[in-house]
């Protein structure tokens, strides 16, 4: 099969490529997953599988950073910014809680950590993609909360990197090392109350 040059033909097949590598990516790894395998997995030839993502590595990146697109579109559809600056920030923590204990987000960072070694340019791009980007949003808004004096911060990053980490008590670290993958709805809010309360007490204006 030659390799699609018609832009909706294109469309069309790389959406299956895309498909194919995240069923696999997410069951073989990073390493273990073979260029046939997606092909094969994403019902395309590989000719047509090189014509988008000459590099391996391309594909991996781009099927996460397509998802850290939906995760981020989805919240900020459902956080109402106008609310008070405690309940943006409850919104926002409980998003992040439940995107951090993800099993598709727990297996592209077990991914990016187990290959950082031999690909350092892979776990950077993850970095750009996920963690980076994360704490520009935050960032942004936390900014717009001090212009109204919602909240008192001399250093934006700091505040947006300790937020997260707040959001990462306890349930992520279980489930990083594999202790538990199931969590409740209480202890999901105990972990979002505990963040919010926490950050409050330190930055609240």
């Amino acid at each position: 099969m030659n390799a699609p040059t018609d832009k909706i033909k294109r469309g069309r097949k790389f959406d299956q490529v895309l498909d194919g590598a995240r069923e696999v990516f997410l069951r073989d790894g990073f390493e273990g997953a073979s260029v046939d395998e997606i092909a094969r997995a994403a019902g395309v030839s590989k000719a047509t599988l090189y014509s988008y993502f000459p590099d391996k590595r391309l594909l991996f990146m781009e099927v996460f950073r397509l998802e850290c697109d939906r995760q981020t579109g989805a919240a900020m559809n459902e956080i109402d910014f106008c609310a008070p600056i405690a309940e943006v920030l409850r919104q926002a923590a409980r998003h992040m809680v439940l995107s951090f204990l993800a099993p598709f987000n727990q297996a592209v960072f077990r991914i990016c950590v187990a290959e950082a070694d031999r690909f350092p340019d892979l776990g950077a791009a993850y970095y750009d993609s996920g963690p980076l980007r994360l704490r520009h949003e935050i960032v942004a808004h936390l900014d717009q909360a001090r212009a109204r004096r919602e909240l008192a911060i001399d250093d934006l990053d700091l505040a947006a990197d300790q937020f997260i980490e707040l959001c990462k008590t306890d349930l992520y670290t279980r489930c990083v090392f594999g202790v538990d993958h199931r969590f409740g709805e209480a202890e999901i809010e105990r972990v979002v109350e505990g963040a919010v309360t926490m950050f409050l007490a330190r930055y609240g204006g």
